[in-house]
């Protein structure tokens, strides 16, 4: 029996407006009261991982009005789609700001009290590993459509929203960032087709990323994490392969695009070059070249400039390496194989495969990448410590900072404007 396809039909991405550049926080460290030993490596570690800069959210954002930013783009890029048809919002997120409710719902209520017409019959729901909930999210909804019965017109929506942070004065912290995604999954998607029959799983209980309960802060082990990163791509791979009934090596050759999760510039070519190296005996130079040819650079550049999204660190560069090939191949982009590898740190890692939908180029000729990254306001090193010092879940130190700054929130925008004293967090739209 012929399944109809389902898959991406549109990708929109949000990042918050503050942006400072790591070289600036690097100076700082080694001019400060940081030991020199410690400022000399982090020097090290940004040289190592490429990344230029990074944004962090104004004082009244958090994953959930970033979340709701991301999907009210989408939604008004997509006129025609049908709201009426939604059936899921599902959230990939590590960055949770409730341990009960999760932020699709408080992103449906947001939506509808700014006027979009989102229905009661919905399923909303959040998914948590890592950096790989949005894929989870992604595989979860597409399968979900795939039964329902045809004689309704539904669709998802997915959205990834994270904020990154790790402790000062450390080599993690270079790896910061935060930003939002959201994407409209449906059955005969305009963007990406994809084969959920196939998808290749690996997961392993290992303590190379954590969040301790309590902790607003992440805890990780740099070099451990990128070698399960390594060795999750390549088990994931293999059991993609053996379900599609192919040789890890046909999987690779014959793949046009591929989208690894970028937490910084650097990771995802030395895991790709490891694997090029173990499969198809390339050295160094040449899974270079083979990954060149594949626009691979496309891919992993805009997170230097962003910072880590974290789960959406594998579909924001998935949406400059769409706009990057297409300016190279115009329309012959159609039907480009695509493979996708999502990391969760703790871990588990999904690879999945797909191909660029016919109707692609309309969909990509849409997007203002490069303004997305050119949108951003030169934060002070001084902004950038008040972030990185306060415990948004403290109420008693938050709420005075959340306050003073609600006034300056812009018109058309979401935001975070109280802190019950039971801890509920209350949202607003702005007219």
């Amino acid at each position: 029996m012929k399944m109809t396809p389902i898959g991406i039909s549109d990708i929109a991405i949000y990042l918050p407006k503050p942006c400072i550049s790591l070289e600036a926080i690097v100076r700082k460290r080694e001019n400060g009261k940081t030991d020199p030993r410690v400022a000399k490596t982090i020097r090290r570690a940004m040289e190592y991982t490429g990344q230029e800069s990074m944004r962090f959210p104004d004082t009244w954002e958090d994953t959930v009005t970033m979340g709701a930013e991301a999907m009210a783009k989408l939604i008004r890029s997509n006129p025609d789609a049908n709201l009426s048809g939604l059936r899921y919002i599902a959230v990939g997120t590590e960055t949770t700001i409730d341990f009960s409710k999760p932020i699709a719902a408080y992103i449906e209520g947001l939506l509808q009290r700014a006027g979009f017409k989102i229905p009661q019959s919905i399923s909303t729901y959040q998914i948590q590993h890592a950096c790989a909930g949005g894929t989870i999210s992604l595989v979860g909804v597409g399968a979900m459509l795939s039964m329902n019965n045809n004689n309704f017109n539904e669709n998802g929506i997915v959205v990834c929203t994270d904020v990154a942070k790790y402790e000062p004065s450390t080599t993690a912290e270079i790896t910061q960032g935060a930003g939002a995604v959201a994407m409209l999954v449906e059955k005969n998607p305009k963007l990406i087709e994809l084969d959920l029959s196939t998808v290749g799983y690996s997961s392993r209980d290992v303590d190379d990323f954590f969040r301790p309960i309590g902790s607003d802060t992440a805890k990780v082990k740099g070099r451990f994490s990128l070698r399960c990163y390594i060795e999750g791509l390549e088990a994931a791979l293999k059991d993609h392969s053996l379900r599609r009934k192919l040789d890890p090596k046909e999987v690779l050759e014959s793949t046009d695009l591929f989208v690894l999760h970028v937490p910084y510039k650097s990771l995802p070519m030395e895991a790709m070059r490891h694997l090029l190296h173990k499969i198809l005996g390339l050295s160094k130079q040449e899974a270079t070249d083979f990954l060149d040819r594949r626009g691979f650079q496309a891919l992993i550049q805009p997170a230097s400039k962003s910072g880590n999204l974290y789960s959406g660190a594998l579909f924001m560069p998935l949406a400059f390496l769409l706009k990057d090939r297409y300016k190279e191949l115009g329309s012959d982009i159609i039907g480009k194989k695509v493979l996708l590898a999502s990391y969760g740190s703790g871990n588990t890692m999904l690879v999945v495969s797909g191909k660029v939908a016919p109707k692609a180029p309309e969909v990509i000729e849409k997007w203002d990448l490069e303004g997305l990254l050119a949108n951003g306001n030169e934060a002070s090193f001084t902004d950038y410590e008040q972030w990185l010092s306060t415990d948004r879940f403290n109420r008693s130190t938050y709420l005075p900072l959340l306050q003073s700054a609600i006034p300056s929130v812009s018109s058309g925008s979401f935001y975070l404007n109280g802190i019950r004293e039971d801890g509920y967090r209350e949202y607003l739209f702005r007219e």
